[in-house]
């Protein structure tokens, strides 16, 4: 009861910022937990090896300290309410809604519960494909780090040869684009590190297979220490 209360608190304060209706507000508040990264920016962790897990590279301290639970706990509350039935979109709006969980933090423990419960393999996603991606921190504004993926010009410089058709973009937070015409796309989100450091962390989505996942985390941890080299440079310059 108490966590229904706070999340009705928050639809609440979103209709006094936004002027939004109570259903308007409670929608868009329910879509964090299906596009965590319109809501939130998460936080860009190191790319994971080939065999990690959620639970490998999130510690109980710190999912306790977001969440309010660890890895344990969070996995029995979801046995006990049938979480194996549910779909990944329904587990995670289950967190969102009834545990107030924020979005991108309601996503990482559905997905560690669905590689727990081999539901899924590390690296896959619940329908059957694959991510991969990985992150930097850069010496530069934020953003000059989202202009880097937004600018044609700019990107070229960095990730040549290549066909970025973009989906939405939400400066200076996310840019979701399809990939060399697709099938693939990524989804990349920025954070401010101060007022000189940025990070992004970008995820390659529907990928087919564990080696073509293997082979493009190699291909981003080298693109985007190129872009690191690129803007840093850039700002020795200036």
């Amino acid at each position: 009861m108490t966590s229904q209360k706070s999340f009705k608190s928050r639809v609440r304060a979103r209709m006094v910022k936004t002027g939004e209706s109570y259903t308007t507000a409670r929608r868009h508040l329910l879509a964090r937990a299906d596009r965590p990264d319109e809501g939130e920016t998460p936080t860009p962790t190191p790319p994971p090896t080939a065999a990690a897990t959620q639970t490998d590279r999130i510690a109980d301290a710190l999912l306790r300290e977001r969440t309010g639970r660890d890895w344990a706990q969070w996995f029995g509350l979801l046995d006990d309410w049938g979480g194996t039935a549910h779909t990944h979109t329904e587990i995670a709006r289950w967190l969102v809604t009834v545990h107030d969980v924020p979005g991108w933090w309601a996503q990482t423990v559905t997905v560690g519960y669905e590689q727990a419960r081999g539901l899924r393999a590390p690296g896959q996603r619940r329908g059957g494909d694959y991510t991969a991606g990985g992150s930097r921190t850069v010496a530069v504004p934020v953003d000059r780090l989202f202009a880097a993926f937004a600018d044609g010009s700019l990107r070229a410089r960095w990730l040549p040869d290549v066909e970025v058709r973009l989906r939405t973009a939400t400066p200076p937070r996310t840019f979701r684009a399809d990939w060399a015409g697709g099938p693939t796309r990524i989804v990349a989100g920025f954070e401010a590190v101060g007022e000189t450091r940025s990070r992004v962390a970008v995820q390659h989505e529907k990928v087919t297979d564990a080696e073509q996942a293997a082979q493009l985390k190699a291909y981003w941890r080298d693109r985007l220490a190129a872009l690191k080299r690129l803007l840093e440079a850039d700002g020795d310059d200036r």
